[in-house]
């Protein structure tokens, strides 16, 4: 059999349990536990003008996870900020005169290890560990102008959805419903009531109010979680963390996504039907501009 071809894979900077390389010579075991059974968790980190985005919050996230597989974190807090902030200064370097000004991702990986296959969770296995840098594709004018199309489904994951796994096929299902639609994410519900969407939080506008699903095992606690409160206060918008049912999602004045790439966005049609006037509304204008606010606050270093 031939080998794969690896020539795709650009020469981006990454950190490979102790050692930085590039990503065209990185390799993992194939009897790492994160390929053979997705045993690990990761986070990803938006970067601003070289400056990591709610880095804390991040670290913390991590450390949850971890915890709830039973794995001790293999870095101080502070260790992962020189590692993050090596890679991101390299990635800096890489681009050339622009590269301070390229907005970037850094994915953060942790798996249980390699050891022979076994459900039983070993324990005297070192963790192996994967950190990479990229570019973050942007949304369009477009869509931050007029909106995006979302479709709804039921949520067929697993009841574990606060941990952060690597083990992502379910997501990568239901993210291929909207997909194949045509459409931009896949809203989700549990016994008909809100959950999350595949790769984003939901969150719902009635009445001038902000409302997010209750933060519990069947949801994944989003960074910006913590943002859209802070906004909201910042805004004088009322915010409160709920059960959802599946009416009220329908019947939103506004619905809108957060995520690390899609930051805060509208949703302007939810299985073809408009959502509320069909156009990103007041809510959603003020929470954009305070994520605006809150992203110039980290890249000025704040």
């Amino acid at each position: 059999m031939t080998p794969p071809d690896l020539s795709f894979l650009p020469e981006t900077p990454c950190f490979l349990n102790g050692d930085y390389t590039v990503l065209r010579d990185a390799k993992v075991s194939v009897m790492d536990r994160g390929f053979i059974f997705g045993d690990g968790v990761y986070e990803v980190v938006p970067v601003y003008a070289g400056h990591p985005f709610r880095f804390a919050q991040h670290m913390a996230r991590l450390d949850r996870s971890l915890a709830e597989l039973r794995m001790a974190n293999p870095f101080t807090h502070a260790q992962w900020l020189e590692i993050v902030s090596k890679l991101i200064a390299d990635y800096c370097q890489s681009a050339g005169a622009d590269g301070q000004n390229i907005d970037q991702l850094v994915y953060i990986q942790v798996t249980r290890g390699v050891a022979l296959r076994d459900h039983v969770m070993p324990t005297d296995i070192a963790p192996t560990v994967f950190v990479m840098t990229s570019r973050m594709k942007t949304l369009t004018a477009e869509q931050r102008e007029q909106g995006v199309a979302c479709v709804t489904a039921d949520d067929f994951r697993w009841e574990k959805a606060h941990i952060k796994t690597v083990s992502l096929l379910a997501a990568v299902f239901a993210r291929q419903i909207s997909f194949d639609a045509d459409a931009v994410e896949t809203v989700m519900f549990r016994d008909g009531y809100l959950s999350e969407a595949a790769a984003s939080n939901v969150w719902v506008v009635r009445g001038g109010r902000v409302l997010g699903p209750l933060k519990n095992h069947l949801v994944l606690e989003g960074i910006r979680y913590g943002l859209i409160e802070e906004m909201c206060a910042e805004a004088g918008i009322p915010f409160k963390l709920t059960s959802i049912t599946r009416g009220e999602v329908l019947g939103a004045d506004e619905l809108i996504l957060s995520s690390a790439t899609k930051e805060v966005l509208a949703v302007t049609t939810l299985d073809g039907a408009p959502v509320g006037r069909g156009q990103p509304g007041p809510v959603y204008e003020k929470l954009y501009a305070g994520y605006q606010r809150a992203k110039a606050r980290t890249a000025a270093g704040a």
